[in-house]
């Protein structure tokens, strides 16, 4: 660590690095702010600051806010990448040339095959820096941009499971940013993170079943009016085929109900009770259209992965094929060719013994090859 605490640089201007920038600043961290546009700068360059609001408030200092990646990721001590998916290779091949040995990246959520994404393409545009790269297995916040340089949180999440692409490298990742974040906890290995992702479960399929009145501009409680009992039914089996291409792995998924009691401490029955008995998710309304990262990012970065390496395990996945060919249909949007598919990962020729070797970042040689497609990977 270059001090006593470490140096933060949050990568991400939007809803959640605004809330994970401020949040680390009130706690009293140097933190730098990185977008690769200025214009979500501007407002926090303004004030030097950010305003908090919800379950953490104040104004938190910001150190530095730019554009320019060498002057953000000099000398910083933990990056943490707060975007959508679809922009981890993007930010990956942004970063290739500046990162250095000893430096953490946390991708905040690494969704499905995050880690896997981002070490391949700094290894294809020339990084061999020794960098632990890491995902979380979800967002830690649940927050809103209210205003320029505003930020509502309306509730920190009690505990995010973390594994490193190296998996022994997961107790001094957490060592490293437990004062900031002693929410963070083990999660095993990144395949365990990728299949715990339950934004898959939540995200694209309220979306998609409430399109009409996502369109009609109305105003609901996304995960509660919109978590009809007919709509929850689909997310509880979408749910049990996500813990069965898991358990093709060998790895034993939450389930999305066990996922919230865990998350936010709300019990139920069923899926639809336990959503209901969530107060995180009180006030959080509805998306006013379909194209968004609700299922532009959790489609191609989440289902696709899912439903691709279900397949070259022979795990049936119908109701998450549907609804990426229904994500298609509307969006006239080849996802299944934009995702991250195993081919795509470079994974598609690994047997099982290799796959779960690859979860913990101990490959033999021939297959850690392998894992490296020659193309570079999709661009967000």
């Amino acid at each position: 660590m270059s001090s006593d605490k470490p140096v933060f640089c949050v990568i991400g201007a939007g809803h959640g690095g605004l809330a994970m920038a401020g949040h680390l600043a009130l706690q009293g961290f140097q933190v730098r702010l990185f977008n690769r546009t200025p214009d979500r700068l501007r407002p926090v360059q303004v004030r030097g600051s950010i305003d908090v609001t919800g379950e953490v408030m104040g104004f938190g200092k910001i150190t530095m806010t730019t554009d320019q990646p060498g002057k953000a990721l000099a000398g910083v001590d933990v990056i943490m990448v707060a975007i959508p998916a679809t922009g981890h290779a993007a930010i990956a091949e942004t970063c290739a040339p500046h990162l250095k040995s000893g430096q953490i990246v946390i991708l905040n959520p690494g969704r499905t095959f995050g880690a896997i994404e981002f070490y391949q393409t700094l290894r294809q545009h020339g990084c061999d820096a020794d960098v632990t790269i890491a995902e979380a297995q979800t967002f830690i916040y649940a927050s809103r941009v209210s205003g320029p340089g505003q930020v509502r949180i309306f509730r920190i999440k009690n505990s995010i499971p973390l594994a490193t692409l190296k998996a022994h490298l997961i107790p001094a990742t957490l060592k490293a940013i437990g004062d900031a974040y002693p929410q963070f906890v083990p999660g095993d290995n990144v395949f365990k993170t990728s299949f715990d992702n339950i934004g898959a479960v939540f995200h694209p399929a309220l979306v998609l079943l409430n399109a009409g009145w996502i369109e009609d501009q109305a105003d609901f409680e996304f995960y509660h009016q919109g978590a009809s009992p007919s709509v929850a039914s689909v997310l509880e089996k979408l749910d049990a085929e996500r813990v069965a291409v898991a358990a093709g792995l060998g790895i034993h998924a939450m389930t999305a109900r066990e996922w919230l009691y865990f998350a936010y401490d709300a019990a139920g029955k069923t899926l639809r009770e336990a959503m209901l008995a969530n107060p995180g998710y009180h006030g959080i309304l509805a998306p006013h259209q379909t194209d968004m990262r609700y299922v532009t990012e959790d489609v191609p970065c989440s289902l696709v992965p899912m439903s691709s390496i279900g397949k070259q395990l022979s795990v049936p996945t119908p109701v998450m094929d549907s609804l990426i060919s229904l994500a298609s249909a509307m969006h006239g949007t080849k996802y299944w060719e934009k995702g991250r598919t195993v081919e795509k990962m470079g994974i598609d020729k690994l047997g099982l013994k290799e796959l779960r070797l690859l979860a913990i970042g101990e490959l033999p040689e021939k297959s850690a090859q392998a894992s490296v497609p020659q193309q570079e990977v999709h661009e967000a």
